[in-house]
């Protein structure tokens, strides 16, 4: 049940988690890799917080991947042995801070490269430390955001400089396609993510045709893990790195990847005021972000969510019984009210457009255990931008 006695005696705005649900996400995420013979290496960027971390490990994801420098760091000290930074860091300082980390840990660590400044950074970081860092070399499979296209003369002299650098090793090759959040449908998703591959696959033939050993291929977005159906669509790629899935949000709605009763995260928020046009909340970009969707997709007159109502104080509400969160002020929400008599002191519940931010935007989640009880969790991570 989405709606529970409990959550009216919380104080609100509220980041509301249902453990059910985001058990059930970590279970069909792992069993769609083990289905495709892959390795999943789940993106902590989404929760930022380490129980949801154990989780997944604890269910047979093989590490973890990381944004920020200081994000992997919260793992890495917390004792995950395995983590990709999936973000060209090119900081000495930085690289510095995380090589120590893993050497403390013992940890397996892993960066990405995209260009010889990033690549020359990485070797000096590791010969400086005395380690021997695996770098994947990002490939752009039309984001247009980072990684080398596969035509780049450059690519092949970049792989061959990673091999044989003194503090660098060739761990693979590695994109992000996150151009699938904007897509129209499933369908468009699947085109999505069948391009990436053969990109991929492409790649790696060029760089073993020349002598270049590439251990891993990896891939990570949540709309083409959960579009991709057909068993042998992810043949030669190894790992997976989806983020968004153990939450999901309104994108994953809007493109048909999931229904209503798969998401895990929804902000609980009270009516403060109202108007003519709009139910004031006391949730505002502060605590929703103003993201119209990963990557900004989504249309101008999108919004910033969904509002539900209780629909008998405990069912499931539908998107039919939604009031749209037009706009937002740092500590406001405006909600259309138009033919709707909301009452100040009205407890609502929001869809938001994008998990992530609003994870990353609160100090803690307030989760409804399995038995309707409540329980809090750190969001660890919060704010781990550098």
């Amino acid at each position: 049940m989405l709606w529970t006695p409990e959550l009216s005696d919380i104080e609100t705005p509220a980041v509301v988690v249902h453990e059910a649900r985001l058990k059930e996400n970590i279970r069909a995420m792992q069993a769609t890799a083990r289905l495709h013979g892959l390795a999943l290496r789940p993106h902590v960027k989404t929760h930022k917080c380490l129980k949801i971390a154990c989780m997944q490990l604890a269910g047979g994801a093989v590490g973890l991947t990381a944004s920020k420098v200081d994000e992997a760091l919260v793992f890495l000290d917390a004792g995950c042995h395995d983590v990709t930074v999936a973000y060209p860091v090119l900081d000495p300082a930085k690289l510095d801070r995380l090589l120590a980390a893993a050497r403390r840990q013992g940890a397996t660590l892993c960066c990405i490269a995209d260009s010889f400044e990033a690549c020359e950074a990485l070797d000096a970081a590791a010969r400086r430390n005395t380690a021997r860092l695996g770098v994947f070399l990002k490939i752009d499979v039309g984001l247009h955001r980072c990684g080398m296209d596969e035509n780049d003369a450059r690519l092949l002299p970049l792989a061959r400089r990673i091999a044989e650098g003194e503090g660098t090793r060739l761990a693979g090759l590695l994109s992000h396609a996150g151009q699938a959040y904007g897509a129209p449908d499933a369908a468009a998703v699947r085109d999505i993510a069948r391009q990436e591959a053969a990109i991929l696959c492409r790649v790696r033939a060029k760089l073993e045709t020349a002598g270049l050993a590439v251990p891993t291929v990896s891939v990570g977005a949540t709309p083409t893990a959960l579009a991709v159906e057909a068993p042998g669509a992810y043949r030669g790629i190894d790992e997976l790195r989806p983020g968004n899935y153990v939450f999901l949000d309104r994108t994953a709605l809007r493109l048909g990847l999931a229904g209503p009763q798969r998401v895990a995260l929804h902000v609980l928020a009270t009516v403060v005021s109202t108007n003519e046009r709009y139910a004031i909340i006391d949730a505002g970009a502060k605590t929703l972000g103003l993201d119209l969707g990963a990557h900004g997709f989504g249309a101008a007159d999108y919004g910033y969510g969904l509002a539900f109502l209780p629909v008998n104080g405990q069912e499931d509400p539908t998107a039919a019984e939604a009031l749209r969160v037009v706009r937002l002020s740092e500590e406001h929400g405006f909600l259309d009210r138009t033919g709707r008599d909301i009452r100040i002191g009205t407890r609502v519940l929001i869809l938001p457009n994008h998990s992530c931010v609003v994870a990353n935007l609160a100090e803690r989640l307030v989760v409804v255990k399995e038995q309707g009880a409540l329980t809090t969790w750190e969001v660890a991570a919060r704010a781990k931008v550098r």
